[in-house]
């Protein structure tokens, strides 16, 4: 049976907790919730569980380098468990993109994000599948300052929604095609 890897970026460690660049293990956390998992996995570098749904064998992972490291991680597991490039997903923050707004791509470019970069670097491509989630960029604050701020009171709620809609996006690409996936839920919650 093929295994499906869902990967969430961030960074490891308490005082990441709650940051912008934390969403994608922000969205892992909000499955875990949903599917009633109690009991991680630590190895190679890694937080993970694994189950079946769908008739599908997934892995979610929250890699424990930092986020600039990713790629490592990620190799490391694709290797071992020969996933395909076509069984991979991975969930991350996007400067560009406002808050509140999910976007799922087929393949695209790292957008400058570090943890992209390291995957794309790891796997040798870019052709994985994505799920972004915005977390705006305000230019009077240098970017690595941003990202791992704090996320606000008036973020945290328009995020939890999006980290909510982005669970139950991964939840449903093992029984949904994902072009239907993007055009349900490329979306911008309102306030």
């Amino acid at each position: 049976m093929k295994i499906k890897l869902v990967v969430g970026l961030g960074n490891p460690g308490k005082e990441y907790n709650n940051t912008r660049h934390n969403i994608g293990f922000m969205v892992i956390d909000e499955i875990a919730k949903k599917l009633n998992i109690l009991k991680w996995t630590q190895r190679n570098d890694a937080h993970y569980f694994d189950c079946y749904l769908d008739m599908a064998h997934v892995i979610f992972l929250k890699p424990q380098k930092y986020i600039n490291l990713t790629g490592e991680v990620v190799e490391q597991f694709v290797k071992y468990f020969q996933i395909s490039i076509d069984d991979i997903l991975i969930i991350s923050d996007d400067l560009d993109l406002p808050v509140g707004t999910i976007k799922l791509k087929e393949k695209g470019s790292s957008g400058g994000h570090n943890g992209l970069k390291n995957i794309e670097q790891h796997l040798k491509t870019s052709q994985y599948r994505r799920i972004k989630i915005g977390i705006s960029n305000d230019k009077n604050i240098d970017t690595k300052d941003y990202v791992l701020g704090k996320i606000t009171k008036e973020e945290k709620k328009i995020l939890k929604k999006s980290i909510d809609l982005a669970a139950q996006a991964v939840l449903q690409s093992f029984n949904t095609p994902f072009n239907e996936l993007m055009s349900k839920y490329n979306t911008k919650i309102k306030n």
